[in-house]
């Protein structure tokens, strides 16, 4: 898999999943996460959570690759979130982040991994920044309504879907993308641990993660309180029902007995 000595590495998040057992084996140059090779020229790294890696394809041979990937994804997001990088490689260069540019001492597989590792990470981040940013938006006026006429016109079913959404997002950051823990390479490779950090710490990843936890927490919880609230107000109309109920049945008991007499 000869690459240039500049190229670039684009991310791209396709789908929900991506189903990797059904390429090929003869395909794979490396498995966890897998690596393929583009016809064409260059490489994929792709990921079960649903976002692929590129270095050094060009943008026709990218739409090729990314249209056979269609057939294994699963929940495609259409115009997916992108994140794109230059990479050099210098067998003299310290690794790591230098002015917007990934610095590589080789063009190994590995390497590209662990590029592909953070990158897929990052758009799996900003994929979910945005979803819950939404979340803020739809949540907020909600929240405002019920400081201003103490009550609230959407539904629990409605709210209740908020809250679906935010415990999905956290599964899969949690569970799927695995983004705050280290790549399984690095148990192989430890001598690219440090590149890893370095590019971690480039993009933030451990951070955001953090921010949207507690984001995803604050909407949850705030969408848990609106339908605790909700169904509170069902319950006290329920019981004024119950209330007239008796009473009226007492009423009806009351006159029979006047007309008995």
């Amino acid at each position: 898999m000869p690459l240039r000595p500049d190229f670039k590495a684009r991310a791209i998040l396709v789908a929900d999943r991506i189903d990797l057992r059904g390429w090929k084996a003869e395909e794979r140059m490396a498995s966890n996460p897998l690596v393929v090779a583009v016809p064409g020229g260059g490489a994929a790294v792709l990921f079960r959570y649903g976002a692929a890696v590129f270095f050094d394809v060009m943008p026709e041979e990218e739409s090729g690759f990314l249209a056979r990937l269609a057939r294994l994804a699963a929940g495609p997001l259409g115009a997916g979130e992108t994140e794109e990088v230059e990479v050099s490689v210098d067998p003299r260069a310290r690794e790591g982040m230098q002015g917007g540019r990934v610095l590589l001492a080789g063009d190994d597989v590995e390497r590209l991994q662990i590029v592909a590792d953070v990158l897929s990470k990052s758009v799996v981040l900003a994929y979910y920044e945005s979803q819950v940013a939404g979340s803020f938006e739809r949540v907020e006026p909600l929240a405002q309504q019920l400081e201003r006429e103490g009550r609230i016109a959407a539904s629990p079913g409605e709210i209740s879907r908020h809250i679906g959404a935010m415990l999905l997002t956290g599964h899969t950051m949690v569970g799927r993308a695995a983004v705050a823990e280290k790549p399984e390479l690095l148990w192989e490779h430890p001598e690219l641990e440090g590149l890893f950090i370095r590019l971690e710490d480039e993009f933030e990843i451990r951070e955001r993660q953090a921010t949207l936890a507690q984001k995803l927490e604050l909407v949850a919880h705030t969408a848990q309180t609106l339908v605790q609230l909700q169904e509170g107000r069902h319950m006290v109309r329920l019981e004024l029902y119950i209330v007239l109920l008796i009473v009226f049945e007492i009423l009806l008991t009351l006159y029979g007995m006047f007309l008995g007499r």
